[in-house]
């Protein structure tokens, strides 16, 4: 877990890339960062599950080969009857450069 001031600065970070307001924490259930467009859940973690970060360093690696942006996909399949969920994952600072914070795509 990371220490309260340090999540309370990476969401801060967060509302400042994406032209966002950091939502105080005052117990009750909601985004971190609210934006023009997005619900923004910002979590910190000293470490994240060495599959993640393999994945994301071939992503990495794949992107800068190809002269790309790096983008990972995790399919959650929980199995049969239940609903395939797709979820993308990218650098915050390539997503900020794929946006127009104002609240639309570019």
């Amino acid at each position: 877990m990371v220490a309260e001031a340090s999540w309370k600065r990476h969401e801060r970070q967060v509302a400042r890339l994406l032209a966002g307001e950091r939502q105080p924490n005052t117990g009750r259930r909601g985004a971190d960062v609210l934006t023009a467009r997005w619900a923004i859940e910002v979590k910190a973690r000293r470490e994240l599950p060495r599959w993640l970060l393999k994945a994301l360093s071939q992503a990495e690696g794949s992107a800068r080969a190809t002269g790309r942006l790096p983008l990972l996909v995790l399919v959650h399949a929980p199995g049969r009857g239940r609903k395939v969920r797709c979820y993308a994952l990218l650098p915050l600072q390539d997503l900020t450069s794929l946006v127009d914070t104002r609240g639309g795509p570019t």
